[in-house]
């Protein structure tokens, strides 16, 4: 990928919606950028595991997990559904397991951190929804920018 988002930030200056967040890389592809579908669920990971085996087209997932550190909302077999599908990658916040594995696939991954406890699966969630990630709204269709140095949004037509 060639972008940087400081010069997009530079580009576009107030258009450009930075996150005030400090995720940490996962995956194994530190720059990605894509198209956002959304996802809002709280220690549930159903519609993340459905929405990471459906086509993603170059799209990045973005996931708000309400920032709960008790259990992971994605893993190295939703990762690698994710990747198999077509997804740029998935920002997720809230927590991820399996560090070692995700770091060797090809899909960019942000979240807030690791631990080993698997979430649940209710199928609670709400797909498709404006989310508020890192005192930024994000709702689908917005373009994601994310690289080593952070995560920026422009609206569509920005």
């Amino acid at each position: 990928m060639n972008f940087n988002t400081c010069d997009l930030y530079d580009q576009y200056g107030a258009a450009a919606r930075v996150l005030n967040w400090m995720a940490q890389d996962f995956g194994g592809c530190l720059r990605f950028a894509g198209e956002v579908e959304t996802v809002k669920c709280f220690e549930d990971n159903g519609r993340v595991k459905e929405l990471a085996s459906t086509p993603g087209n170059g799209r990045v997932l973005v996931v708000d997990g309400g920032g709960s550190n008790r259990t992971a909302l994605v893993g190295d077999m939703i990762a690698a559904s994710a990747l198999q599908s077509g997804w740029a990658g998935l920002i997720i916040n809230g927590c991820v397991r399996d560090k070692a594995a995700l770091a060797g696939l090809n899909i960019g991954i942000k979240a807030l951190g690791t631990t080993p406890r698997t979430s649940v699966r209710r199928g609670e969630g709400t797909i498709g929804i404006a989310v508020e990630i890192g005192g930024v709204r994000i709702q689908p269709g917005d373009r994601l920018f994310a690289d080593e140095d952070g995560i920026l949004i422009l609206d569509p037509s920005g």
